[in-house]
């Protein structure tokens, strides 16, 4: 398997953002949305972000509007709303698709190497968590209903 460390994504403003700037690190990526019953997530994973940053964790946000069109904005909307309403401090990255014909390498990547129930490999709503490891290896899918809170003793084994 391939680390994800070694995929480029797009940056907010659609440059391009290697990986590689954080190998070494323990991620939480997630797919987010801000017109989401579960967008107030955004809070627990800031404190997670804020928690455990100086350790050598950081929460990857990565918006989809895929699910019931609920991230509509651009990018300047969405960094508009995650820093005024939540204070977003970790990196929010260009809207993404996370299934389909169009679904960005980054999210093909972390299904295949962590299913979901089942072995099912599609990302089913907005706040589908992955957790990786330091080596940039996928270690665990967590769901959506799964509050950022509930993550510290697995985020903890890591660092």
């Amino acid at each position: 398997m391939t680390a994800i460390t070694g995929l480029t994504v797009r940056a907010a403003d659609g440059s391009d953002a290697p990986l590689a700037a954080h190998a070494g690190k323990v991620l939480l990526i997630v797919n987010t949305a801000s017109k989401c019953g579960f967008t107030p997530q955004y809070q627990g994973l800031e404190q997670l972000h804020r928690d455990y940053a100086e350790r050598g964790f950081a929460v990857l946000g990565f918006p989809c509007n895929q699910f019931g069109a609920q991230e509509p904005g651009d990018a300047a909307e969405i960094a508009n709303f995650c820093s005024l309403t939540y204070d977003v401090t970790f990196p929010m990255f260009a809207k993404v698709d996370v299934n389909g014909p169009a679904a960005d390498p980054l999210f093909e990547t972390l299904k295949a190497a962590a299913p979901g129930v089942m072995g099912s490999k599609g990302i089913k709503w907005n706040f589908t968590k992955f957790l990786v490891d330091r080596t940039g290896k996928p270690v665990a899918r967590y769901a959506p209903t799964t509050k950022p809170e509930a993550l510290t003793a697995d985020i903890e084994r890591l660092l």
